[in-house]
């Protein structure tokens, strides 16, 4: 059986990791490695160690016990310019400076790519232009960071990540706090940028039944231990939201795409008799 931090088709991959907070094991132990080119859904209870894994695999947090490996190498052991040309990482609840206009918070993620003292060039325009067309912001771009609705704000912190121009996106609970339009409109583009521009995507998100219909692979967790990784069709079962999320229901086909929906039963309902 390969291990997962030998497979060659799996970019950014995780062996035996185990991550900690204050001396306390958050994510424990963890195998599991990432489709390249495809959306994983990174799912499971509050508390369950959700957001720290996506900080282990940014190398923002250091691993207690074993390691993520990008291309083959520890990623805690890579030089920090490296990890931020290969992973763009759109964090929960970001902050912007006070009065920075959109297309000024776009061309920080041209930061990685750029040498001390020298100007931006055509590739730094480039990129920054392709990040704002792609996330609909053109018109926006001069308009401060601050006076934009949540999805577009939401927008415009993506399209710093587009414009790091890397070929990994990890990204903590996108849609937070929005509401049901602009996290459709957030989970579209990420759909977009993985079939068509080939971007690994990785995505904290809490809505089972958009975690279904937009990712091509899942990542289960509970008590910070993977409890299945898989395409949602051949995970997503009723047995698993009970088991992690101890919620009773069944499982239908997504009217419009055919791809797993949970419907939770009643509280206090009984059973069909």
């Amino acid at each position: 059986m390969t291990n997962v931090r030998d497979d060659p088709n799996r970019a950014l991959r995780t062996d035996g990791l185990t991550l900690a907070y204050d001396g306390r094991e958050v994510v424990r132990e963890l195998n599991a490695a990432l489709p390249d080119g495809g959306f994983t859904a990174i799912i499971g209870p509050n508390g369950c160690g959700k957001s720290t894994l996506l900080r282990g695999l940014a190398r923002l947090l250091m691993p207690r016990r074993g390691a993520a490996y990008l291309d083959g190498q520890p990623i805690h052991r890579l030089p920090t310019r490296t990890v931020a040309r290969r992973i763009g990482l759109l964090p929960q609840s970001p902050i912007a400076p006070e009065a920075i206009t959109v297309e000024d918070l776009v061309w920080r993620g041209r930061y990685p790519h750029r040498r001390l003292l020298r100007a931006a060039d055509t590739a730094d325009r480039a990129a920054v232009e392709a990040a704002l067309t792609s996330t609909g912001l053109l018109e926006l771009r001069g308009r401060p960071v601050d006076e934009l609705s949540g999805g577009q704000r939401q927008r415009a912190w993506i399209a710093l990540a587009l414009a790091q121009q890397t070929p990994l996106l990890l990204l903590d609970e996108p849609t937070t706090y929005l509401d049901l339009r602009h996290q459709l409109d957030v989970l579209d583009l990420l759909a977009h940028l993985h079939r068509d521009a080939g971007r690994t995507v990785v995505a904290v998100l809490h809505d089972l039944d958009q975690a279904c219909r937009y990712a091509t692979h899942l990542v289960v967790l509970a008590d910070g231990r993977l409890v299945a990784a898989g395409e949602p069709a051949r995970i997503m079962t009723a047995e698993l939201v009970e088991q992690v999320f101890d919620v009773p229901c069944e499982i239908i086909p997504d009217p419009f795409t055919g791809t797993p929906m949970v419907v939770p039963r009643p509280r206090g309902a009984r059973g069909k008799e």
